[in-house]
């Protein structure tokens, strides 16, 4: 990681969202959303070039409003001497996330009905065999890294499934899905992961165009050959739409599940009264996902346009300046959340932001809460006296995805009496 000299420590650099690169801030990152939301709502961050936006009103305003057509052309690239960033700039230009309307509409209109609501729950009995294969590997050990050995792999399976690739790909697949976010996050602060990005970049366009000529001779289910077959009145997507929202699928699918299952874990564990009001009342569940996305959001922040010139917040924003919504910011405001910084997981009136909103709202989000119902319900039936490992957890540095890089746990026979961490803090 790329370090940064700081010249002073004034409130451009103490409340810059770069600070998010050391391990205090890393590991408990909501005193200073706190201080932004109170001193600096609507902030410059002259780190990082880009408008940093708190308040759970403006971050609505930011992701309903401003543009979400943010990559840049690859023309653009060349003339500014990244032209080897250009091979993944065409494949974002491509996908529904960084699209505005109308070609937004288009997208998202073929894409969702992979993913209606009706379509997920009849997967979750096989999610559920999934999980308990891979719970049923570990069980004997007494012990497991939660990430590595079941929240990385079971929204990987379920992802190639949903797909309608081979599952045995999983690895490479999550591979890929690393190095995307990698660049898609962090790019300006660790540049030299750049080069095996773009190759991972062609490899899974490489990928998805051997997928659609197999689906062309050999029809099967799943998004991608849903994606190939979808039309709206004779609408249809090209082979290259086709390519690039299944890698954006691939890998919102992977990292959202993977970093709920690993934050909301450690977020239970560390709140025993809460988790044993989960162990008593199982009901209790959805309601309890719903708390875990908005205490520990997995998305943090995103990244606008502004579509002109306009007034926000009492600050003058150019057009195509950048703005950061930040999303665990808001999901943590006072004045929508009462006690905001408390883990309620009977709260009512949950409107968190964690899967966006309105137009951007997530595709997946229904198979992503249904995924995570499912993980925790096993995780808890089948290992009730799980404590976490005296080894401290590590996050990931990434300034978009808040996920842990491991969560080493034990139970059974290995189960350690007392569980590190002090019942309702904020971390």
């Amino acid at each position: 990681m790329r370090s940064l000299e700081i010249a002073e420590d004034g409130p451009e650099t103490r409340l810059s969202l770069f600070n998010l690169n050391t391990p205090e801030v890393l590991a408990n990152p909501y005193p200073l959303y706190t201080q932004l939301r109170k001193e600096h709502p609507v902030h410059w961050d002259p780190l990082l070039h880009t408008w940093v936006v708190t308040r759970y009103k403006d971050v609505v305003t930011v992701l309903r409003d401003l543009s979400a057509n943010r990559s840049p052309a690859p023309e653009l690239l060349e003339s500014i001497g990244l032209s080897t960033l250009s091979p993944m700039a065409r494949v974002m230009a491509k996908q529904v996330l960084f699209l505005d309307a109308p070609a937004h509409t288009r997208i998202r209109s073929l894409a969702s009905a992979a993913f209606a609501p009706r379509r997920v729950q009849a997967l979750r009995e096989h999610i559920q065999e999934i999980a308990g294969r891979l719970l049923d590997h570990v069980e004997p050990r007494g012990s497991m890294d939660v990430i590595a050995d079941f929240a990385i792999p079971l929204p990987a399976i379920v992802t190639a499934e949903m797909l309608g690739v081979p599952t045995s790909d999983y690895p490479r697949l999550k591979k890929w899905t690393e190095d995307f976010m990698e660049i898609l996050a962090n790019f300006q602060h660790n540049p030299g992961r750049a080069a095996r990005a773009i190759n991972s970049v062609e490899e899974m366009v490489d990928y998805f165009r051997a997928a659609i000529a197999r689906l062309r001779i050999h029809p099967q289910e799943g998004l991608v050959h849903s994606l190939l077959t979808a039309e709206i009145e004779g609408d249809r997507f090209t082979d290259d739409e086709v390519v690039a929202n299944s890698i954006i699928v691939m890998v919102g699918g992977q990292e959202t599940t993977t970093t709920l299952i690993g934050n909301g874990l450690l977020t239970l564990l560390r709140n025993p009264s809460q988790l044993q009001q989960l162990k008593s009342n199982p009901a209790l569940m959805p309601s309890a996902v719903e708390e875990l996305l908005r205490y520990e959001s997995p998305v943090q922040q995103t990244a606008r346009l502004a579509p002109h010139d306009l007034e926000f917040g009492g600050q003058r924003i150019r057009k195509r300046q950048a703005v950061v919504a930040v999303l665990a910011a808001a999901n943590r405001d006072p004045e929508v959340f009462p006690d905001p910084d408390r883990l309620d997981l009977a709260r009512q009136d949950n409107r968190h932001v964690a899967f966006g909103w309105a137009a951007h709202f997530c595709l997946g989000a229904a198979l992503a809460r249904v995924e995570a119902q499912i993980a925790f319900e096993m995780l808890l039936r089948r290992f009730p006296d799980m404590t976490l490992d005296s080894t401290p957890p590590r996050w990931r540095c990434n300034l978009d995805l808040r996920g842990l890089e491991s969560l080493p746990v034990t139970f059974g026979q290995k189960a350690k009496a007392s569980v590190p961490g002090a019942e309702g803090e904020s971390r």
